[in-house]
């Protein structure tokens, strides 16, 4: 069994609607491809409850209502590759006591949009027994209102509980070397262009199919799968590799 954690976001795009996002509805996109015994835990403010958790679980994996009193919301702007953030609303922060009973559950994905989501105590309560891939974004997104910021004034508590750490480029840049980051696998993501993993004092770069689509999301798809592979036993490099093609088929399906 695996488990997701994680706030839902409302996404405004310019000349579109609204839609959801976040770790919870795009890694449900990656497991709708995957043969995962999983479960998503998804919060969002009570007010949104009923518009987004049948639009996570139309995917096909169960999904856990948390408690909320707030979403998380972005404006997104793509331009040349490039992408800007505008945070709109600060979502609720998880405390120990939020954390569901998660039984039999060997790997979970912590799936942060911002640096308060999950603080250190919390993901200590989650790694009970278990193992624990986060989203960098719990590392280097500042949790304020406006242009989306980015620096590396995390707590060093929150990586103690962490096996496994997926970044970007951008990320790394804050983070430095991934290499000297305190953590067992490191998974840096190099958005079209594939990924590093970064285990046992080695690296090793996994190759991408180039996919000519909306790329928001990429990350938690490879995140999930990388989850999953592992869970079910394949080392680190073949985890990513499967995750890659997992992401390469949720992006043409987009």
């Amino acid at each position: 069994m695996i488990a997701l954690l994680g706030n839902l976001s409302l996404d405004f795009f310019p000349g579109q609607p609204p839609r959801p996002g976040g770790g919870p509805f795009h890694a449900a996109r990656a497991l709708e491809r995957l043969d995962a015994d999983a479960v998503i835990y998804a919060r969002c403010a009570a007010a949104d409850r009923d518009t987004f958790v049948p639009a996570v679980a139309a995917f096909g994996t169960p999904v856990e209502y948390v408690p909320g009193s707030e979403t998380t919301s972005f404006d997104l702007v793509y331009s040349g590759g490039e992408r800007e953030m505008f945070v709109r609303a600060v979502g609720d922060t998880w405390l120990p006591e939020d954390v569901p009973p998660l039984p039999e559950t060997s790997w979970v994905h912590v799936a942060p949009l911002l640096r308060s989501d999950f603080p250190a105590a919390t993901l200590a309560r989650i790694a009970e027994g278990r193992k624990l891939l986060l989203d960098a974004h719990g590392l280097v997104r500042v949790p304020v209102k406006g242009p989306l910021g980015l620096d590396a004034e995390y707590d060093p508590e929150v990586l103690r509980h962490v096996q496994a750490l997926k970044l970007s480029d951008q990320e790394a840049e804050i983070l430095g070397d991934p290499a000297e980051l305190p953590v067992p696998e490191v998974l840096l993501t190099h958005g079209a262009l594939g990924s590093t993993v970064y285990v046992d004092g080695r690296c090793e770069r996994i190759a991408a199919r180039g996919v000519d689509a909306d790329p928001t999301g990429a990350g938690d798809a490879f995140a999930i799968a990388y989850v999953a592979a592992r869970a079910g036993g394949l080392p680190p490099v073949a985890a990513a590799e499967l995750a890659t093609s997992i992401v390469a088929g949720v992006l043409a399906a987009a």
